[in-house]
């Protein structure tokens, strides 16, 4: 778990690693530690359709039910709103990226989620965010190539020629599928590529309130980001998990050293003036858009309420257990001030 000062969990005798920590952020303290992440898969689509509004109808939909590969299956969620100058065809649009433990899970969950929530919904059309053909990207992500049977022999195929930014050329493949508003538009594949899943930080608050502006903040911030999400509801989650459990049948459970009310039970990582604790989790395309986030995030966070609402910011540390990317918040908050 997270590394700390010893202590036996009591308030009297311990001394929390935030009243010795030799780097502040707008007078918050961050812990000496790392936030510890694994390798996953990735994908990335693009939603459109006729107005805004139906393209973000769509893009919930298809990201609903999507905030952890613990029970659902993927981890996905908005990355950026494109203007109708960015998308292929020159409607309102949405970048989605989309994470899975592996290749299978991600190649079953994106053609099932997308005829449930994008076919279905009126104007909307559906592309590939990863530009590149088998030659960039060998593994591939069905779109068309499944949701085209929706269309019960009536659909049809098209293969466009297209340039890429690099100048390189390739053939495109098109569907479109018969529906009562028109037709559907889908591409017929998309490309998957390795990523990185689980980065975070959490934040120590002085109070429900002053750790959910914070949070709030962090989670603004990130959003300007590109090729990184935070799957969370609104970005964020109370119910930060450890690995494993008492119950043989769970893979992970409560983070008990995180859980103010059991300060007094079991080894706290928590000093007497913590109230509340909130996780900001994170996917990325690489390291360093993960480690972009989590600058901006931190920064953004640390300066929209201060010391005053913070006690501090630390990560999930699983001493090397859960994954190979680490995330070390010193490094990070130190090198990317400068």
């Amino acid at each position: 778990m997270t590394p700390n000062i010893p202590g036996n969990g009591s308030s009297g005798e311990r001394v929390h690693w935030s009243d010795q920590s030799s780097l502040r952020v707008a007078g918050v303290p961050i812990q000496a530690t790392f936030a510890e992440a694994f390798d996953m898969k990735m994908t990335r689509i693009i939603v459109t359709a006729a107005d805004r509004e139906w393209c973000d109808h769509a893009a919930a939909a298809m990201t609903g039910f999507g905030t952890s590969v613990i029970a659902c299956g993927i981890e996905t969620a908005v990355e950026q709103e494109l203007r109708p100058e960015e998308t292929p065809d020159g409607r309102p649009g949405v970048a989605i990226l989309a994470f899975a433990v592996s290749g299978k899970e991600l190649e079953k969950q994106i053609p099932r989620r997308a005829g449930q929530c994008i076919l279905t919904c009126p104007t909307t059309a559906l592309y590939a965010g990863l530009p590149g053909d088998r030659k960039v990207y060998p593994n591939r992500v069905p779109l068309g190539k499944t949701l085209r049977y929706f269309g019960d022999g009536y659909q049809i195929s098209k293969q466009v020629p297209h340039t890429q930014p690099d100048g390189t050329q390739e053939t495109i493949r098109y569907w479109r599928v018969p529906v009562m508003d028109g037709e559907f538009v889908c591409q017929h594949d998309v490309g998957r590529t390795e990523a990185i899943g689980g980065g975070n930080f959490i934040l120590l608050g002085r109070s429900m309130q002053s750790v959910t502006l914070a949070c709030r903040a962090a989670i603004d911030t990130i959003k300007k980001l590109p090729g990184v999400i935070t799957p969370f509801p609104g970005g964020v989650t109370r119910s930060g998990s450890k690995v494993g459990s008492k119950y043989a049948a769970l893979f992970a459970s409560t983070n008990e050293a995180f859980c103010p009310h059991l300060r007094t039970l079991t080894e706290t990582h928590l000093s007497m003036d913590t109230k509340a604790v909130l996780e900001v989790v994170l996917d990325g395309v690489d390291f360093s858009s993960i480690s972009n986030a989590i600058h901006a995030g931190i920064t953004a966070a640390c300066e929209s309420v201060g010391a005053e609402g913070l006690v501090g910011i630390t990560a999930g540390n699983y001493g090397g257990k859960l994954g190979r990317h680490h995330f070390h918040l010193e490094q990070i908050m130190t090198e990317r001030s400068r």
